[in-house]
């Protein structure tokens, strides 16, 4: 049961369930990180003492001291506080008594409000972000869309994503790729990314290690550490997982037309909501 992971902190995501060794080279060595990936992990929210949201935290704290709690505040659902805490949307009565998980519908506007909390926590996340730390590749012109997508080296619809690659930016639109090493900090995966990252030429260096070509090792400064612990909180569940800027999901894997396809739709959808 997930519940069991709520209480483990083997976390709510596979982000969380991965290795998370501390980072070294193949030398034993430790691998030197951005100031940015040393950064602590961000303070939690205060709560005024006796507030429902207070005692919530207390409650999820009696499960696991060590659970980071990204967000606690009213929920669509009466009587239940919503919280955001690993990558994952739960509710918890103001009482403290009783923990839902699952994803909360609205049915009359046919509209995911579990997913729609974990956008807004996504587009914050991206904020802190740095382009300069993202691989981008944009197309000819300005870009109709962007997109963020949290890829790996070894996983194979990353592969065949990167593949298209050339197609999508026909298509205007330009993919900024962040860092996912899924076998975890310290794993083989993980230092092949840092010297992708390191590279003079980092987008010729993805598409080699997305290639089975050789990239030089290399360790530097990177921004590694902190995009696999942003996947963590964005709650990824496999990899690549493409979201927009403002941190709604496309999902993983998304030819080329499919894409451009639903991202036309949502820009359709929000020219409705602000014409309505």
């Amino acid at each position: 049961m997930r519940f069991t992971l709520f209480a483990a902190l083997c976390s709510f995501s596979l982000a969380a369930c991965a290795q998370s060794a501390s980072p070294q080279s193949a030398d034993g060595s430790k691998i030197a990180v951005s100031s940015a990936a040393k950064a602590p992990v961000p303070a939690e929210p205060t709560y005024a003492a006796g507030s429902p949201e207070a005692r919530v935290r207390e409650v999820l704290r009696g499960l696991d001291p060590r659970i980071q709690v990204d967000h606690v505040g009213p929920a669509p659902l009466p009587g239940f506080r919503e919280v955001i805490a690993g990558g994952q949307v739960v509710y918890v009565s103001d009482d403290g008594k009783y923990l839902l998980q699952g994803s909360l519908l609205d049915v009359a506007k046919r509209k995911d409000l579990s997913e729609a909390a974990m956008a807004r926590l996504r587009a914050e996340v991206l904020e802190g972000i740095p382009m300069a730390d993202r691989i981008v590749y944009s197309p000819a012109g300005t870009p109709k869309h962007r997109v963020v997508v949290l890829t790996d080296i070894e996983c194979g619809y990353c592969r065949k994503f990167h593949t298209e690659i050339g197609e999508h930016l026909k298509r205007g639109i330009q993919v900024e790729y962040l860092a996912f090493p899924r076998a975890g900090l310290g794993s083989a995966d993980y230092r092949k990314m840092v010297s992708v990252w390191c590279a003079d030429d980092r987008r010729k260096a993805l598409t080699d290690a997305k290639s089975d070509r050789a990239v030089p090792s290399k360790t530097c400064k990177t921004p590694v550490d902190m995009q696999y612990r942003a996947g963590q909180r964005m709650g990824l569940t496999g990899t690549p997982m493409i979201l927009t800027e403002d941190g709604r999901m496309l999902g993983g894997y998304l030819p080329p037309d499919a894409l451009e396809q639903r991202l036309r739709a949502l820009e359709e959808d929000g020219a409705s909501a602000k014409g309505g």
